[in-house]
Parts: structure tokens; sequence; C-alpha cells
């Protein structure tokens, strides 16, 4: 039950942040860089918009107030990232971790020194400590003696931001500290890491301060995603 009430808040969300979520497709239009990395919004069929208001407005009637002021206390644009994480749900057939995190093709040619030190340098650009890293394949080939896949976990913080997000939610403290993956598959090395924009615009809205130093953090990952998966350093 409580599941199928998050899933009609989050439809309900959609009817609210409408505006707002029109004006985020018209940003990728313009060229401006968009929340999350490569999908766009998408507006429903009339037919089955007035479909997902109908059962919003019967969801807001059976849950009370309690889901009417969790809306109102959401951050701008959190209808708008809701849908496209459920595109993402969909898209993955209901895979959570595909639903929740952003991806990154490293370019061919790119190594495995040259994304780290792309990652070194944005780091240090952005003022963000690396704090550790879980060489996972290493391990691995280590107790069995085999060649594994490259699996490798880097990890980073920036401590006073950190200290803000707890602070105003002590769960947060289950998402430090930021982390990038990088994994080799098939066709090559892959980049993943949390979907911050989950974190800064789909829940309680930040405070202004706060809003700012998480924006920071978002953009140093997505960064760091984005030149160290080309090898840009």
């Amino acid at each position: 039950m409580r599941l199928h009430h998050l899933s009609i808040a989050a439809l309900a969300m959609f009817a609210r942040n409408a505006r707002a979520a029109l004006f985020t497709n018209a940003a990728h239009q313009t060229g401006r860089m968009p929340m999350t990395p490569t999908r766009k919004f998408t507006v429903p069929g009339s037919q089955h918009l007035a479909r997902l208001l109908l059962v919003a407005c019967g969801a807001s009637l059976a849950t009370g107030c309690g889901t009417i002021t969790a809306m109102n206390n959401l951050a701008d644009g959190a209808g708008a990232e809701s849908m496209t994480m459920w595109d993402r749900w969909v898209d993955s057939k209901g895979d959570i971790a595909v639903t929740t995190t952003w991806e990154r093709k490293v370019k061919n040619g790119v190594t495995i020194e040259q994304l780290e030190t792309a990652l070194a340098s944005i780091a240090t650009e952005d003022n963000m400590r690396a704090v550790g890293e879980l060489p996972l394949s290493k391990e691995l080939e280590a107790r069995s003696g085999k060649k594994e896949k490259f699996l490798k976990v880097y990890s980073y913080c920036s401590p006073a931001t950190a200290r803000m997000m707890v602070d105003f939610s002590p769960h947060m403290a289950a998402y430090l500290p930021c982390r990038i993956s990088v994994v080799e598959r098939a066709d090559g090395l892959w980049m993943y890491t949390l979907n911050m924009d989950m974190m800064v615009r789909m829940g309680r809205k930040l405070p202004p301060e706060l809003q700012r130093e998480a924006m920071k953090v978002r953009n140093t990952l997505w960064k760091m995603m984005d030149r160290a998966s080309q090898g840009d350093f």
C-alpha cells in the first residue's frame, strides 16, 4: 500500500510541476546543461494525462493531508525529475539501479590511467576530496589467480556539504560519500554514479545555502563523469 501511495504521489507531482517540466524540456532544446545526462522530459498524451490526474486527485483524497503536505514541501522541478526517473524505470523493465543512477560510456581508446588522471584533476579543480578507492577486480584476481574484468569504485566528498546535508536529514548519511564506479563490459568501460538530481531536486526543499552547495557537488560529479569518460584532464 505504501508503494502504491508513493507511485500515485509521483504522478501528482507531475500536475503540480508541469510548467517547470516543460521549461526543463525547452532548456534541452536551447543547449543548456541538462539536469540529467541524456534523457528528455516527454509529456504524455492528453487522454493518458487526464487519467493520471484523476488518479492523482483520488490519491490525494485517499491519503489525506499528509500527501498534500509532502507535495507542498517538494523542491522545484520534482515533478519533471520524477517523470524522467519513471521513464528510465519503464525503459529498464523495472531495474531500480538504472532508475536511480547516471551512466557514461568511456570513449574508445581512453585508458584507465587517463580516466583516473581526469578524475583526480577535476576533483582538485572543484575542491572535492578523494576519500578512498575500492579496486574490486584486483581483489578478486588476488583471491582467484584469474584475470577479472575491470571494476573499481572511487569515493569523493565535500566534508562541509556532507555535514550540512546530514544536519538537514540524517538519512542522507546513507548516501555518503559520493561514488563513481568504473565497470568493464563487453563493449568497453562504463562509468556509473548516483543520480544527483534525484538527491537535490526530488525531495524536500533544501535551505538556500545547502541548495547552492549541493548543486556544486552535483555539477562536479556530472563534470567528472563527462570529462573523465572522454579522457579530458
